[in-house]
């Protein structure tokens, strides 16, 4: 294949557009043999492509005149395929050398994602090694993955072989009577996603040993390609076991628990055991606030988007005043220099996200003196002036009044760099994804709070899904610099995710992301959440969602607006 080769007949040639530049090749072509063709343009693997804005994978034949644009492992799209194939490996490989196991896809952790294999005796470190070899010779026989379509009943047979039982339940709430899977070599499985066309694809990856499961690590987006340093994160792997814990007392594992549930009209006692939860969860985190002898005088809150930080902090100060304690709250947002004063970002566009857009000197003027117990006039920031305001009434606190302070940069110490370190608290807020789909298709927690922040800005900032989704990059990027790095620094983390959630947000995001026009450069990825969320059965009913619950912040209805 040749740009314009004159010897192939024309009738029988396609033209496809790729990065602006025309080329000519035989009708039926296989997006693998094109992108083979410009191997020389591109050294970082290239692994799905958009034909028209519409997602394909590599084996796709190409029969019309078309734009291509080529997705690479350092692509958001790619990086997931290229995800989920080394996943399918790794499961084979588990299943090949540990008889009658039983492989789960928890959760993500440290750029990569935990494992567990369940088995008649724990995996141990020699074991990981054997099953990196395996997945080495998988991927050096270069196998295919091929995807055929099989009716949902014979899929059914095939996973209860397997003891996926999660699949099997969820297949119940199938509306086609058909199902696409993939098999790679002997293996058959069932993922909501693309695959790379071979193992050979797949060669850059590493096992880490991460008691009692097993994290798989893949090259990195942000490191264009390659794999980072294994860091440990010992206090988020805490709450994601404490979500599984809580997924037992809730008696649930997968969505098809869920869907049971909501089908059978039980969701009641299950949406207020959740909430329960949460709420106990909160309720000692104020006593460990009240009851620390270091006196701790300054809560700070921090977490990134659509956590559902604002109701928290609520909640918080109501626990705290059950304690006895009467809690103050401070904006951040009333510190902003003025906006000519803004740092401006790499785009030469104001960075309001940057913490020297705070005016660190006179927010830590103001917060010693208050701990000092004396007066202070607090400003008032003017968001249609961009000017900074001052109030007329002054503020006083006691010794037993905490200062709360909620914000991307609240677990920084250089903000708060005035105040002791002795007398902070420091909170990490998440939506920390608690249920997967079945056993090897988890939920990011990405995800959730994508689907979150889609439902809030359509109701109270007026956006529509094209224009959250035009942003949710940058504010990615945001959380990637001010946000993940100090999670780990936090005294206690809270995860805001409630099991039911995605069910209640279904019958609101679902319209929202119906109207992303087929043009537009954000239809595949909300291809992806419709996909995404038509596993869930919808939850229609919000009589029994407390007005307190976090989920308020998003649907509407909260005790605090």
């Amino acid at each position: 294949m040749t740009k314009k080769n004159s010897l192939v007949n024309k009738k029988q040639c396609i033209k496809a557009t790729i990065n602006n530049e025309a080329f000519e090749y035989p009708k039926g072509s296989k997006l693998e043999e094109i992108a083979n063709s410009l191997k020389n343009k591109s050294e970082i693997q290239l692994v799905a492509a958009l034909v028209d804005n519409e997602l394909k994978e590599l084996n796709y034949a190409v029969d019309e005149d078309c734009e291509i644009k080529f997705l690479s492992i350092t692509t958001t799209i790619g990086s997931r395929i290229y995800q989920r194939s080394i996943v399918f490996v790794f499961i084979r490989a588990c299943m090949e050398l540990f008889s009658g196991c039983k492989v789960s896809v928890e959760h993500s952790i440290s750029e990569g994602l935990y494992c567990e294999v369940h088995y008649k005796r724990a995996i141990d470190e020699n074991d990981v090694e054997r099953i990196k070899a395996r997945m080495e010779e998988i991927i050096k026989e270069d196998v295919p993955f091929t995807k055929s379509r099989i009716p949902v009943d014979e899929a059914k047979d095939i996973f209860r072989d397997y003891g996926q039982m999660g699949k099997v339940r969820l297949l119940k709430y199938r509306e086609k009577p058909y199902i696409n899977i993939y098999q790679c070599g002997w293996l058959k499985n069932y993922f909501y996603g693309y695959m790379v066309p071979s193992t050979g694809y797949l060669k850059d990856f590493n096992l880490k040993y991460y008691k009692p499961g097993i994290v798989v690590q893949f090259p990195q987006k942000k490191l264009q390609g390659k794999i980072g340093e294994f860091k440990e994160h010992p206090k988020l792997f805490k709450v994601f076991r404490e979500s599984e814990d809580w997924g037992q007392i809730l008696e649930i594992d997968y969505v098809a628990s869920l869907n049971d549930l909501i089908v059978s009209k039980q969701e009641g006692d299950f949406i207020r055991i959740s909430e329960a939860l949460h709420e106990k969860k909160i309720a000692e985190i104020a006593d460990m606030i009240t009851d620390d002898p270091n006196n701790k005088r300054v809560i700070l809150i921090a977490g990134p988007t659509s956590s559902g930080k604002t109701t928290f902090a609520q909640r918080l100060m109501i626990q705290l005043k059950v304690n006895g304690v009467k809690p103050v709250s401070i904006s951040l947002d009333d510190y902003f220099v003025d906006r000519e004063k803004t740092p401006l970002d790499e785009f030469g566009e104001y960075d309001f996200e940057s913490l020297y857009a705070i005016d660190l000197d006179q927010f830590n003027k103001d917060l010693t003196a208050l701990l000092n117990g004396e007066e202070v006039i607090l400003p008032r920031f003017n968001f249609h002036t961009g000017k900074r305001e001052y109030m007329v009434e002054a503020l006083k606190i006691s010794k037993n009044q905490p200062i709360i302070l909620e914000g991307i940069h609240a677990l920084n110490d250089e903000l708060t760099k005035s105040i002791d370190k002795s007398n902070k608290f420091k909170i990490y807020i998440s939506a920390l994804t608690q249920l997967n789909i079945d056993e090897h298709n988890r939920i990011p927690t990405t995800d959730t709070r994508l689907v979150r922040r889609i439902v809030r800005d359509y109701k109270y900032r007026s956006n529509d899904a094209v224009r959250t989704l035009s942003l949710w990059e940058s504010v990615r990027r945001g959380e990637e610099k001010n946000i993940f790095p100090f999670q780990e620094d936090a005294d206690i983390m809270f995860n805001s995710a409630l099991f039911y959630e995605l069910s209640l947000l279904k019958k609101s995001a679902e319209p929202l992301l119906r109207q992303v026009d087929s043009s537009s450069p954000y239809y595949s990825e909300a291809k992806r959440l419709l996909k995404f969320l038509s596993y869930f059965v919808a939850l229609e009913n919000e009589v029994d969602i407390p007005r307190t619950s976090i989920l308020r912040e998003f649907i509407g209805g909260s005790a605090f607006n």
